[in-house]
């Protein structure tokens, strides 16, 4: 049998039993799955996917701010432990994960804090696991990870949006009672107006790039974790999506550079619409010069012509939307809004 016949006979054929796909082959994707619906007095879970915490008392902010918002709180077995950077190994960080989805008394999981590190993990999450058990998980920046990852092979709504330890403030909460407690489905996001004796209003705006409405399913996240992500099993598909995305402590040549990665990998011919949040210390050093950020998505994004804006409340800022990812959505450039189109909880238990 000449070589290329055996490859494509025997060597490819072998490789879904080693635990690999061929690169060309199409997979299924999951029908969306909705969490369960929460309630004041239910069980959370804290967990630290990513980095480890430093400070001790960060750990005592995350269960007074979950209790406050009025939940009993459990802490994964592994969240204090350590293990350079990382809070614990890649097994304990992933076995705090899959024991809360496990565990039936626990109704949401809340990721600690982000960092580094979500993405060693993606391998050893228990997905079937995730499917017989939907419940709410919560968190942003390296959470990034777990949000592609699991909606990617589960079809499961998560959240992204405060960790346990960071700021709830009058607007994060009232976010996440908006979310988590009205069960509307209709749950708009529009950028909090913040008036000062200037004679324009100069906070919280929004610069539309591309005009026009747009309608799909939410995914992104921190646009650093999500390139790195690129060429992996872990990102959902970009076809007819609305992506947002945010970022800190990049210079713009690394987010023209994050972009062309997504332009090469096709996601700008696929998407719906564009929302960048806030990129927080993103200014450029010295040098030859740099592009601008807002250069640079206008060169990306349009000549895609696709309805596109900047300047959401998402990212790295204290007050920030909570927002469904994988839930259908409307994107309004014009207005820089969002608005959720369908229900994101399975009904009440």
């Amino acid at each position: 049998m000449k070589k290329r016949r055996f490859l494509q006979t025997v060597g490819l054929g072998i490789l879904p039993v080693l635990g690999f796909s061929h690169p060309f082959q199409k997979t299924s994707l999951p029908k969306k799955l909705l969490p369960n619906a929460l309630k004041p007095g239910d069980l959370v879970g804290l967990v630290s996917p990513s980095s480890a915490t430093a400070d001790l008392m960060q750990f005592t902010f995350a269960k007074e701010a979950m209790e406050g918002l009025g939940f009993k709180v459990i802490e994964g077995k592994h969240l204090r432990n350590r293990n350079g950077h990382l809070a614990g190994t890649d097994k304990e960080r992933a076995a705090d994960l899959n024991e809360m989805f496990a565990n039936k008394m626990v109704k949401a999981i809340i990721c600690i804090r982000g960092g580094s590190g979500a993405s060693r993990i993606l391998p050893l999450i228990d997905y079937e696991n995730i499917k017989k058990n939907p419940k709410p998980i919560l968190g942003y920046s390296d959470i990034t990870a777990l949000h592609n990852a699991i909606h990617s092979k589960t079809g499961l709504i998560t959240f992204h949006g405060p960790n346990g330890s960071g700021t709830w403030g009058e607007f994060n909460v009232a976010q996440f009672k908006s979310v988590f407690f009205e069960q509307n489905d209709n749950i708009h996001f529009e950028n909090e107006v913040e008036e000062t004796d200037d004679l324009v209003i100069k906070k919280n705006r929004t610069r539309t790039i591309y005009p026009g409405k747009a309608t799909g399913d939410l995914i992104g996240g921190n646009l650093t974790v999500l390139t790195s992500l690129a060429g992996s099993p872990y990102l959902p598909s970009f076809k007819d999506k609305i992506l947002f995305l945010e970022d800190i402590g990049e210079e713009p040549y690394r987010i023209d550079r994050m972009m062309s990665t997504l332009m090469l990998m096709g996601v700008f011919e696929e998407i719906k619409g564009f929302v960048f949040g806030q990129c927080t210390d993103c200014d450029p050093s010295g040098g030859y010069g740099n592009l601008t950020i807002d250069q640079i998505f206008d060169d990306y994004l349009l000549p895609h012509k696709i309805p596109a804006y900047r300047g959401a409340m998402i990212g790295h800022v204290p007050k920030q939307f909570l927002l469904p990812f994988g839930a259908k959505v409307m994107l309004d450039a014009d207005k820089g809004t969002l608005t959720t189109m369908q229900p994101i909880f399975q009904q009440f238990r």
